[in-house]
């Protein structure tokens, strides 16, 4: 009786830990972000700091849900919670209250709640069901192409509310689908786009043309088993409207804000006017969060001293431009075990995935670890200046009650999963 009351009871503690120091020390910065003058009072719920404590306190309750639901129940019923979520996607179409030019949050009362943020839990939910149906095989052309439209809905409704960078994250599921079997072509094929459509940006279309056909043409010419010409002509063909097609769609498709963003990025603007400008508008906060990284130093300036932070030069600093604080206050060192937080998680979340004794939760588990590898890579690049400005929070980081318990539910529902694991006798 002893040893069945207690075996509930045993998780991946481990996982956990790291997952309440990412918050604690998310909630320090927050504070130090959202402060105003200098009395504190922990427990002035008007600020966001006090907000956060109160997402923080629920969240806790959230994974006392979580934990004590059936683990079968997360398997058998993801088709109904991944309709369940398209349909909360769907309805902000309808009664979605905008903030900041998106249509993605609810109005509940005094707060908003934006169900993009759990979609993601339910997505991944959904293809970790498909791809372990026993009838799929996702080297079958035709498994491919469903298991896409899986993840293409949910992508497809959030970029219809203007909201490009939890569009992004979709992307990461194409790593779970290849750990899973998926034709290496593909990997080769994401490769290639990504490259051809930098260079064409960055050294024009006709350019970037001339230098992939040259290549293409000498890769088909000295292989022993020459593939057909007609195959070579095609991708040279396909080369060839992507690279003219990318500058169209950064010239003609894209926002003016975001034509600056990658502009500045791939220093494609050479005018220190026009540059300088960009800095003051549209990519100001970009601009101030590398200075107030810079000024950390190695050990920073200390909690709540920093200038830039107390300053408020950042705006919105404690959402999506949070780790700037931990640069400028805790410096290179606290910037450093940050990461080292998150790569942890991360690794160890893959390593209880090839644990994993069903396929269903080993897809789950490497969906969680592609999603959030996805936002803190994208996050905390953006910050600082390496990749173009994308409005997305840092996990168990950011302000905010939605995302914190998204990325929560994520997360917990594979500690449940991997509980399965853990328990049996």
């Amino acid at each position: 009786m002893y040893r069945e009351t207690n075996r509930h009871f045993k998780f991946d503690w481990i996982t956990i830990i790291i997952f309440i120091l990412l918050i604690g020390f998310g909630w320090l910065n927050i504070l130090s972000a959202s402060h105003i003058g200098e009395t504190i009072n922990y427990f002035d719920f008007t600020q966001p700091y006090g907000k956060q404590l109160v997402f923080i306190i629920l969240t806790f309750l959230l994974i006392i849900l979580i934990l004590s639901i059936e683990s079968k129940f997360y398997e058998r019923f993801s088709s109904l919670i991944y309709i369940f979520a398209m349909l909360s996607l769907v309805g902000l179409f309808l009664f979605g209250k905008n903030v900041n030019g998106a249509t993605s949050w609810y109005g509940i009362g005094g707060m908003t709640i934006q169900p993009s943020e759990f979609a993601k839990a339910a997505t991944a939910l959904a293809v970790a069901k498909y791809v372990s149906d026993l009838q799929t095989d996702i080297k079958n052309f035709k498994d491919q192409i469903q298991v896409l439209i899986i993840i293409i809905i949910p992508a497809i409704l959030i970029l219809l509310q203007n909201d490009a960078g939890s569009t992004v994250v979709y992307a990461s599921f194409f790593f779970v689908l290849y750990r899973e079997g998926l034709p290496k072509v593909y990997l080769n094929i994401g490769l290639l786009l990504v490259l051809i459509s930098i260079c064409s940006l960055k050294f024009g279309a006709l350019i970037t043309s001339i230098i992939v056909t040259i290549i293409i043409l000498a890769y088909h010419f000295t292989r022993a088993s020459k593939p057909p010409l007609l195959k070579t002509a095609s991708i040279i063909i396909a080369c060839l409207v992507l690279s003219f097609g990318v500058k169209f769609f950064y010239q003609s498709i894209l926002q003016p804000h975001q034509q600056d963003r990658i502009s500045l990025w791939l220093r494609l603007e050479n005018d220190p006017d026009k540059i300088a400008k960009m800095r003051k508008d549209i990519l100001y906060n970009l601009y101030e969060s590398e200075k107030a990284i810079s000024s950390g130093g190695f050990t920073g300036k200390g909690f709540l001293e920093g200038t830039r932070t107390t300053g408020k030069f950042v705006p919105e600093q404690h959402t999506d431009y949070i780790f700037s604080t931990v640069g400028e206050e805790w410096g290179f060192a606290g910037s450093v075990f940050v990461v080292i937080l998150f790569v942890l998680l991360l690794l160890r979340i893959l390593h209880l995935s090839e644990l994993q004794k069903s396929q269903f939760s080993r897809v789950y588990g490497y969906s969680v670890a592609a999603i959030l590898f996805f936002h803190f890579l994208i996050n905390i690049g953006m910050v600082m200046g390496l990749i173009p400005t994308i409005g997305i929070p840092l996990p168990f980081f950011s302000y905010g009650g939605s995302g914190l318990w998204g990325f929560t539910i994520l997360l917990f529902i594979f500690i449940k999963l991997d509980s399965n694991r853990i328990n049996e006798w």
